[in-house]
């Protein structure tokens, strides 16, 4: 079974992406699908990103932990809002701390909006970020839109029926891109 990490980006009092991020964790727990743990930026505190990892003299208990679970996890889903038309601060230091680590790591997306079109400059954003530094993405995504409505603050769906189907799409994609990672 595989190991997936879901980066929960915003680190904002009130955010409404983690609930994505505690859905998402749920549906492939639910299903069996593979192991998952959130990595919530929010509890990591990164410092102001100064350097990569592997150039800071002193780095952090949490840069370091963050690195190795990274590195441990078969993929990586990251969870987004948008803001201001971009991906939080908090995302592109978490990132930037790490290099060799993305590589040919398989990451997916959902990015997540207050209005309609559910974060897709982020996610524009992103793919090149991560396409930059040599991580595998694909072109699956789980884009939501109007989240206030979507979710509760736990992770559940207001219509759990379609918002299933449209994660069930997304997550075989995710795990095809992983399996073909490993060939």
């Amino acid at each position: 079974m595989y190991h997936i990490s879901i980066i929960s980006s915003s680190i904002r009092t009130g955010r409404k992406s983690h609930a994505v991020a505690l859905y998402l964790q749920h549906f492939l727990n639910e299903n069996k699908l593979a192991t998952v743990e959130i990595l919530d930026l929010a509890s990591y505190n990164f410092p102001i990103f100064e350097a990569p990892l592997k150039h800071q003299t002193n780095p952090s208990f949490d840069a370091l932990e963050f690195k190795n679970k990274i590195i441990q996890s078969n993929g990586v889903i990251v969870v987004t809002p948008e803001y201001n038309g971009s991906l939080p601060a908090s995302l592109k230091n978490a990132i930037d701390l790490l290099y060799e680590e993305w590589h040919r790591k398989p990451v997916a997306f959902s990015t997540v909006s207050s209005g309609d079109f559910g974060g897709l400059q982020a996610l524009t954003q992103l793919q090149f970020i991560f396409w930059k530094i040599r991580a595998w993405t694909f072109t699956a995504n789980f884009p939501v839109s109007r989240v206030q409505e979507k979710f509760d603050d736990y992770g559940v769906p207001t219509n759990k029926q379609e918002t299933d189907a449209f994660a069930e799409i997304f997550i075989d994609e995710f795990m095809k891109c992983i399996e073909s990672s490993k060939k």
